[in-house]
């Protein structure tokens, strides 16, 4: 997978071999109309309440670390 920075190169030199103005134009247009929005993300209660509770598990140090967690999940499959 391409890297932001080699996509945007990418667009860069196929936006440079376009002559077209009205093409050119709409794709302005389809830019300046797709600026990402900083809002804040408005979350609902039951989804507050999952971080609160994966805040207390973190604290109270009910944590699993990824290798037992992938270890876990071998035993399991392997006894399907």
């Amino acid at each position: 997978m391409a890297t932001v920075d080699t996509l945007r190169n990418n667009l860069i030199d196929k936006l440079l071999t376009i002559s077209n103005k009205e093409y050119l134009l709409a794709l302005n247009k389809l830019v300046e109309n797709s600026t990402i929005d900083n809002e804040t993300v408005k979350l609902t209660g039951e989804q507050i309440l999952m971080l609160q509770l994966s805040d207390k598990d973190i604290e109270t140090g009910k944590l699993i670390s990824q290798e037992e967690l992938d270890n876990n999940d071998l035993e399991w499959l392997q006894g399907k």
